[in-house]
């Protein structure tokens, strides 16, 4: 599926402006401030000045906001996108409620305790980020989060991601059955994205600590629904190699060492 760019110029403002380039700016510019969030329930708030916030909003990182202060502007980041700051880019601090710091240790058993599944999430989330993809919660798709080539203000998201356990099928309880399957590739279709399913295997290392995440592997998956008026293949199901679009050279590539792709078409008529 081509990106849907959202008017004309878009994409060349995408291209002039790359989200790599606005992660950058945006560590060094929470680096120099010393950038401190409080946890709050399953969410880090965070209050910044005018520069950051619109570093955050072009990095697409949380949700601002409306309190009364004139100085200083507040965002709600997630579980995944807090972490990612802390733990992968190294540019946030967080505290707890005890107004302490939290190292790494302390922030993983945290966000386990209010999210069950969060070492799976975390994997998924910082795979797609590490590769410049804006990841955005998918709650509204039906999925557990949706992907972007840029920032949303410039295209449709291209991807509605499922997150799957190798180690515990139970873990998420999606896609366990046909029916499942067949409701979210046609919620998918409606929405014009394509189902990326990204399964996660801890490898017998648990999720003790985040250290571990180095040796979660993770496979990708995308399915599509198969018309069998647009093929001439007397067969239902279909596994090809294939690449996920590229964009910006390989900014935007799936491809990454040691992970299994495959494209999966369904024929409508046999689900």
């Amino acid at each position: 599926m081509e990106p849907r760019w959202k008017g004309k110029g878009s994409e060349a403002k995408a291209l002039a402006d790359p989200m790599s380039k606005i992660v950058s700016q945006l560590c060094t510019s929470l680096i120099q401030i010393d950038a401190l969030g409080l946890l709050s329930g399953c969410s880090v708030l965070l209050a910044v000045e005018t520069e950051q916030t619109e570093l955050l909003t072009r990095a697409c990182f949380g949700r601002p906001i409306i309190t009364a202060e004139k100085d200083k502007q507040w965002f709600q980041l997630g579980l995944e996108e807090a972490f990612y700051l802390c733990y992968s880019l190294r540019c946030l601090k967080i505290v707890g409620e005890d107004n302490c710091h939290k190292n790494d240790v302390e922030l993983w058993q945290y966000m386990k305790s209010k999210k069950a599944v969060f070492p799976d999430f975390y994997k998924a989330y910082s795979h797609l980020r590490m590769k410049n993809w804006v990841v955005r919660p998918g709650s509204q798709y039906g999925v557990d989060f949706v992907a972007y080539r840029h920032h949303p203000s410039l295209v449709h998201s291209e991807y509605a991601v499922l997150v799957l356990s190798e180690e515990d099928a139970d873990v998420n309880g999606r896609l366990g059955v046909w029916s499942d399957f067949h409701c979210t590739i046609r919620l998918c279709g409606s929405v014009a994205k394509t189902l990326l399913v990204l399964s996660i295997n801890k490898n017998g290392h648990g999720a003790i600590s985040p250290s571990c995440l180095e040796r979660y592997s993770i496979k990708e998956h995308t399915v599509t629904r198969w018309s069998p008026e647009q093929s001439r293949e007397d067969q239902t199901t279909i596994e090809n190699e294939t690449n996920i679009p590229k964009f910006q050279g390989h900014e935007h590539g799936f491809h990454s060492h040691g992970q299994e792709q495959s494209h999966v078409l369904i024929d409508q008529g046999k689900i």
